[in-house]
């Protein structure tokens, strides 16, 4: 058994968001497409004598919960719950991935806590278990788990993996605070109230795009429906877009529920002209560089007893 295990696991972009009406049970069917970019968190796992603890360092760290609601703390205590064990460990997060971003940070966290947890206590759980949990954590930890590129249909939690036939080179702009995922749902119901929504479905276009490696014919083919409700609720972020468009990345769009914003460039070096004129631009709080798709929860480090 290790003493201490590491795992690196990726933020996500998603290239398509379809959101279908609100189900009875308040969620909403989706047509995700996801695809992991190389922003990473790590989450480092060792056995606590004081019981279950999260601690955190890094951009925005104190945005973090570190208690119980914390996603790593709930994967560890559900991995532990399920094969009888105490979940006496302390969870670090190293924090790279932007806090409420709409980039999935804290559900890596939960995958990443979960894999390493894994790990450390030998539990030997098979992928569709460590699946299984994660769905339970929220619609966005089997993604964090996977990485890659895949469809996300349900809450999202429902995948299939995706074939990618290159990289793709993004530019994150973040924005100066965070929106609350919730929040964003709830103006998207209030936005549509009245009218028809239609089921959510893949776009073809765009699925062929990836599998080509095309980033022309993705940035034709991208799409969010949240990107109206995020919006409404910070319109300073149509000025974030503007500036990218400007500086000429193929695309731009709210990142999942926001308010991260992501621009699609079409190689490195454009991607790089696009981040400098944003950080210059005065309409983010910072712009970062990152290709995809990127591996997903990976154990990196396992220190022995």
């Amino acid at each position: 058994m290790s003493a201490s295990v590491t795992v690196r696991v990726p933020a996500k972009v998603n290239v398509q968001l379809a959101v279908g009406a609100a189900r009875p049970d308040g969620f909403h069917d989706l047509a995700n497409v996801f695809l992991a970019v190389g922003l990473y968190d790590e989450v480092t796992v060792t056995p606590s004598p004081d019981g279950l603890r999260v601690t955190c360092d890094g951009p925005d760290a104190d945005q973090v919960p570190l208690d119980r609601t914390n996603l790593a703390a709930r994967a560890a205590l559900a991995l532990a719950e399920r094969r009888g064990l105490d979940a006496a460990v302390h969870l670090h997060i190293a924090k790279d991935i932007p806090v409420a971003g709409g980039m999935a940070g804290g559900s890596a966290d939960g995958a990443g806590a979960l894999l390493a947890c894994d790990a450390l206590w030998g539990t030997h759980a098979s992928r569709e278990e460590l699946l299984d949990i994660c769905a339970e954590l929220g619609s966005d930890v089997p993604f964090s788990l996977v990485g890659g590129a895949a469809l996300g249909t349900g809450r999202g939690e429902k995948l299939r993996t995706l074939d990618v036939g290159g990289t793709f080179h993004w530019v994150f702009a973040m924005a100066d605070r965070g929106l609350s995922t919730p929040a964003v749902f709830r103006e998207f119901d209030r936005l549509g109230e009245g009218t028809d929504i239609p089921e959510p479905v893949a776009s073809e276009p765009l699925l062929a795009a990836l599998a080509k490696g095309d980033p022309d014919a993705l940035a034709a083919a991208v799409s969010n429906d949240l990107q109206p409700a995020a919006l409404s609720l910070f319109p300073e972020l149509a000025d974030t877009l503007a500036a990218g468009r400007a500086a000429g990345a193929l695309t731009a769009l709210v990142s999942g529920s926001g308010p991260t914003t992501a621009f699609l460039a079409r190689d490195a070096e454009s991607a790089e002209k696009v981040a400098d004129t944003l950080r210059a631009s005065g309409t983010c709080r910072a712009a970062r560089t990152a290709s995809g798709p990127a591996q997903g929860a990976t154990v990196v480090r396992a220190a022995g007893a």
